[in-house]
């Protein structure tokens, strides 16, 4: 099949709202990372990158804090708020950790494929490249859970030009590597389409205590303040996302405020609250009547 990378794109109005009637959406994302052998996150808690040829012992220690604590902790913050999350997961943790790939999906949250690792970003990859990625990607998380997964979020969300094209014949639902709306859209490649879901930043804590250096604290402040800006500044329907990552706010120190968020969100009149899988269904559902 000759693939058509430049989508046809149809977009959701302002008339668009979330099951059961709200204006308003909430995703809970937990971004559980790993990295391919001998790689290392690109900085550490430091922030000071190594001189370039030497392993970084620091770094990789401090990543594999996740999958040996964090992945715990979040799951259990879940568990307790009974929320389900849609969880970022490197195919090399299905790899290396297949029982806490097993444990997420056991919780019954969404597992999103996240390439094989962190290092593995498809823009630095040709197009064989790609599709052999997402191929390795998908059957090993499916391995581990018994259950392919529907959608997907490269690392740093950079896809490529033509990897959104790639992920919709590959038969994915949603991908989020964009942020150009307040909604999802989708993207239809000749006979095949997929739902872009963007990855919304504003509450996210690694941009928040790595890149800014700001308290766990603050992270609460940012989802209080936007969740107001969302209700009673804003007329348009959208949402936006609750990330955190298991080797930065999986600790201790962090977790705290996933919990809290989470329990004011539930206690919030007007939101939905839901998993990425489920918004995109729910908007394509939306958009095919539309156009009926």
């Amino acid at each position: 099949m000759q693939l058509e990378y430049r989508p046809e794109v149809k977009r959701l109005d302002r008339s668009f709202r979330w099951p059961g009637g709200a204006r308003v959406g909430i995703i809970f994302n937990l971004a559980y990372e790993g990295w391919s052998e001998g790689q290392t996150p690109g900085i550490g808690p430091m922030g000071n990158p190594l001189k370039p040829g030497y392993f970084d012992v620091n770094a990789s220690s401090w990543a594999h804090y996740g999958p040996t604590r964090g992945i715990w902790r979040a799951l259990e913050i879940a568990a307790r708020n009974e929320i389900r999350m849609s969880v970022m997961v490197n195919g090399v943790l299905a790899e290396k950790w297949p029982e806490t790939v097993r444990a997420i999906h056991q919780g019954g949250h969404e597992i999103v494929a996240h390439s094989y690792g962190m290092d593995v970003i498809p823009v630095y990859l040709d197009e064989a490249g790609q599709r052999e990625n997402i191929k390795r990607t998908t059957q090993l998380i499916a391995d581990v859970t018994g259950e392919v997964p529907t959608g997907w979020i490269s690392p740093r969300g950079t896809g490529s030009t033509i990897h959104s094209a790639l992920l919709a014949e590959a038969g994915y639902l949603h991908q989020g590597d964009c942020n150009d709306d307040d909604l999802p859209y989708l993207e239809q490649y000749g006979d095949r389409a997929i739902i872009g879901l963007p990855l919304t930043m504003d509450v996210n804590d690694l941009p928040s205590a790595i890149r800014y250096g700001n308290n766990a604290r603050s992270l609460l402040q940012q989802f209080e303040d936007t969740l107001v800006a969302c209700l009673e500044r804003d007329t348009f329907p959208l949402f936006f996302d609750v990330t955190i990552h298991t080797h930065v706010y999986g600790r201790p120190a962090g977790a705290w405020v996933f919990g809290e968020i989470m329990e004011k969100a539930k206690s919030t009149m007007g939101v939905w609250i839901g998993t990425r899988h489920i918004a995109a269904q729910h908007a394509k559902d939306v958009l095919a009547r539309a156009t009926t």
